[in-house]
């Protein structure tokens, strides 16, 4: 494991991101500590793949600043990340086990063991083509080329969306197995809060932008007396100026 110092997994300063006239994020102010699981929620178009993309130092900021493990994002803070993006970006003409021996030469801190016990428990046939694989085991794969690092800090972006059951719950259940030990530190982006609410130390909510509430889950349930759905869903319709309301979330 990287040494990662006493610093913050992540820290922001009034980050703020625009394009053209739209403000993608305004404002956020954030201290991530290491070794937990922080959910950061919102409907999209929120923010939530943006903020991520600043912190993996794929995009810059337009005000403000972000550090992890006190560093700039940059090439050497790159090395202390693991990112899943929304986006595929895997190789369709590439076989499973393919796939996976292509990158793991790019990670010093690729695990061969764990790679393997993570196909095993996917349920993932290294033998079939990518390109053959339905959405959500592509999605299973995706995670796996995460998790099969030890990397530092984790950012998953949307790793539920718009994938079956099956492969929800099974990500689900990777991602509480081998993440709940607070070795490494997991930044989740999702709008599915209602399956993923379990996994969670502590939450961002983020509307149109905006941090609207932020916190230790167990303190958010009994100050509130609600799930995470719930509180969301309050917390998202005093958020939302009136003419911008309308529909669930």
């Amino acid at each position: 494991m990287i040494d990662t110092g006493n610093c913050f997994a992540v820290e922001t300063f009034k980050l703020s991101k625009h394009y053209a006239r739209a403000e993608a994020l305004m404002d956020l102010d954030l201290q991530v500590e290491p070794g937990i699981i922080l959910g950061v929620l919102g409907p999209n178009g929120s923010g939530k793949s943006t903020m991520l993309n600043l912190i993996a130092g794929f995009s810059q900021p337009n005000r403000g600043k972000v550090r992890v493990f006190g560093e700039r994002p940059g090439v050497n803070s790159r090395r202390k990340m693991a990112y899943l993006p929304e986006h595929d970006h895997l190789y369709s003409w590439m076989k499973v086990k393919e796939q996976l021996d292509f990158l793991a030469p790019f990670f010093p801190d690729w695990q061969q063991q764990r790679s393997q016990e993570l196909l095993d428990f996917m349920q993932l046939d290294e033998k079939q083509l990518v390109g053959n694989l339905s959405r959500g085991m592509r999605a299973r794969l995706k995670l796996l080329i995460c998790m099969a690092r030890s990397a530092p800090l984790v950012l998953l972006d949307e790793p539920f969306s718009g994938i079956d059951p099956v492969s929800r719950s099974i990500i689900l259940e990777t991602i509480i197995s081998r993440f709940k030990s607070g070795e490494q530190t997991v930044i989740l982006s999702t709008h599915e809060i209602y399956d993923a609410e379990q996994l969670f130390d502590q939450v961002l909510f983020l509307v149109q932008g905006r941090k609207a509430l932020c916190g230790d889950v167990e303190g958010m349930r009994h100050d509130y007396n609600k799930s995470m759905l719930d509180i969301f869903k309050e917390v998202s319709r005093k958020s939302t100026p009136p003419a911008c309301r309308g529909g669930s979330l």
